[in-house]
């Protein structure tokens, strides 16, 4: 006979009790440290996956790489490009195909070489111009930290954009060319990639809305390793653009507005859905041609433009011309426009940088808030009394 020796039941509950807390207090540890390691790795993500204005392009984040297809390298482009982009760090999947991409890149890019000036205020505003390394016809950038880069042969001349100097692009193996293509016949970045040289599509001028234009940021943002900060730039831009748009349309007036100028014997203008006709739109402008189709520019006589715009309140953007006297000397029949009459002229083509590029040209893409606050200060001034614009002057 086996004798059992029983405890205290008290004691055997206090015991159980014990065992339970213990087992309890350790569940929540581990499911409070999970929910913490989840929060810290989400917050280590990007602001935003989702371009939300651009059209030409699209972020894709995956676990470890990034990927970014762009669908309008050039209008009517029958080929999208798609750009995988993989922090140094960090080796591609094996289980993804490297060759299904067009180009794999690590970040950030430290050896850059970009192509047109409206690459320029993207590396600036995300402190990357100390990566770019060679531009073609540098005498067009207007960007003062730039040009003292430039000075310094820390940024190297590339000659021109259709003929870019290989043989030197050769000798710096940058780690990633941003190309700037009206068609996919380019037989210097061909060349530049057999070379094995990435070159990457950048379509931020086919876009044809301001903010669109603008969001082409994030493209950088991605290749720096600069995500986030090109996501609040971006948000900043499309907040305060928004607000403007939406001050102007409180405005009484919509007073009536002719752009273009003759080159020849044709008046080319902005078409109705054009990126200048959209800012003319937003700024509550009754824009002479803004029901006609087309993003790019219309071809009219100088009769029509005549008959249309004679009595028109204000000319925007009257070509490269930034007085008065040269107009008239160019064409005396410009003299017949009552905006000419009341000088209510207004170009941009006096803002020049110190190696005579317009930078209209270059910071307007990335900047259209700057652009709208403009054109609203011009045609209601009412709207913004002490605003001093900073693209478009009157004519001399």
């Amino acid at each position: 006979m086996f004798l059992c020796r029983v405890r205290n039941p008290k004691v055997l509950l206090k015991t159980t009790m014990k065992k339970i807390w213990s087992l309890l207090v350790l569940i929540l540890m581990v499911f409070f440290s999970c929910k913490e390691s989840s929060t810290k790795k989400e917050a280590q993500k990007p602001l935003s996956n989702q371009v939300s204005h651009a059209q030409g392009f699209s972020i894709d984040h995956r676990e470890t790489f990034t990927v970014i297809t762009v669908t309008d390298p050039w209008p009517n482009a029958q080929k999208s490009f798609s750009y995988a982009f993989v922090p140094k760090d960090v080796t591609l999947p094996v289980s993804i195909d490297s060759t299904k991409f067009d180009a794999v890149i690590s970040t950030p890019v430290a050896h850059l070489v970009v192509t047109s000036t409206t690459h320029i205020p993207a590396l600036e505003a995300l402190d990357g111009l100390g990566a770019l390394k060679g531009f073609p016809d540098t005498k067009y950038i207007s960007s003062m930290p730039a040009r003292q880069l430039i000075s310094k042969n820390k940024i190297k001349e590339l000659g021109n954009n259709e003929n870019l100097n290989t043989e030197l692009v050769l000798e710096m193996q940058p780690e990633a060319i941003v190309g700037f293509a009206i068609n996919n016949d380019n037989s210097t970045y061909h060349l530049l990639q057999k070379a094995g040289i990435p070159v990457l599509f950048n379509g931020d001028w086919t876009e044809r809305t301001p903010l669109g234009k603008a969001e082409w940021i994030k493209f950088f943002g991605v290749l720096l390793g600069q995500e986030k900060k090109a996501d609040s730039i971006f948000n900043t831009i499309a907040n305060d653009y928004n607000k403007i748009k939406d001050l102007a349309a409180k405005a009484s007036k919509k007073p009536q507005v002719l752009s273009g100028a003759l080159y020849k014997d044709v008046w080319y203008a902005p078409a109705g859905n054009s990126w200048a006709a959209k800012f003319l739109a937003d700024a509550n402008a009754d824009y002479l041609w803004a029901n006609t189709n087309g993003t790019g520019s219309l071809s009219l006589s100088l009769e029509s433009a005549l008959d249309q715009g004679k009595q028109t309140d204000f000319w925007i953007s009257p070509a490269q011309f930034t007085s008065y006297k040269d107009m008239e000397a160019a064409n005396k029949h410009y003299a017949q426009f009552k905006a000419y009459k009341t000088k209510q002229v207004y170009s941009f083509a006096k803002t020049v940088g110190p190696t005579g590029g317009m930078l209209y040209y270059e910071l307007a893409p990335q900047r259209p808030d700057l652009v709208l606050k403009d054109l609203v200060h011009i045609l209601h001034p009412e709207l913004l009394p002490n605003y001093e614009p900073y693209f478009f002057r009157p004519l001399e």
